[in-house]
């Protein structure tokens, strides 16, 4: 029975994006997937960091269809340490937004919930971090935007929660996939594997 469910289940996120992609053909425009890290370690008007991450993920359906989110992970802060500890995650959302459009939907939604990058203190504590990491194969550098996420590739805080949702998405400069290169990370430091933990 459980199998049938989840056969169900699989059908229908299939026949969703079938319907999401022709959608975007007949209007000339072909949807793209958006993965944004997400981050927090202070409260918001929403509650606690991890509901503020869990707000986040439905804060999301501003840019299209969510269609998958990681576990949350507590992870100790990188750089400026005397802070509290980030519950981090990952989503994976299907658009039909331009790259810089998502970008300013991020920043608009990290405002919304009492974020502005403007005044804050550059990798200091934050209600709400949203980081757009991937575009599907887009290659990008502008003066606001550069894709892949630079910082990507070497953020075991960011490749655990990517990795968990889509470990065969490829790093369109490295050539690799999200899981190689989660295993390619130093194991000490603040990429130790138990500097990432998952949150019951």
């Amino acid at each position: 029975m459980q199998s049938a469910r989840l056969k169900l289940r699989t059908d229908a996120e299939q026949a969703a994006r079938l319907f999401f992609l022709l959608k975007g053909i007949l209007n000339g425009i072909m949807p793209v997937t958006a993965y944004i890290g997400i981050g927090s370690n202070v409260a918001s008007s929403t509650g606690t960091p991890e509901e503020t991450v869990r707000a986040a993920f439905a804060a999301l359906e501003r840019l299209g269809r969510v269609m998958a989110v990681s576990s949350l992970y507590k992870t100790a802060p990188v750089g400026d340490i005397d802070q509290p500890a980030f519950i981090n995650a990952v989503a994976a959302v299907e658009t039909e937004l331009e790259p810089e459009a998502i970008l300013s939907e991020l920043l608009s939604i990290e405002r919304s919930f009492g974020r502005d990058r403007a005044k804050a203190l550059p990798k200091g504590p934050r209600t709400l971090d949203l980081d757009l990491l991937l575009v599907d194969a887009v290659i990008l550098q502008t003066d606001t935007l550069t894709l892949p996420h630079p910082e990507l590739a070497r953020r075991r805080f960011v490749l655990t929660p990517l990795a968990e949702i889509a470990p065969f998405a490829t790093h369109p400069v490295f050539g690799i996939t999200m899981s190689e290169l989660l295993r390619e990370l130093p194991g000490d430091g603040p990429n130790a594997p138990d500097a990432v933990v998952l949150v019951p």
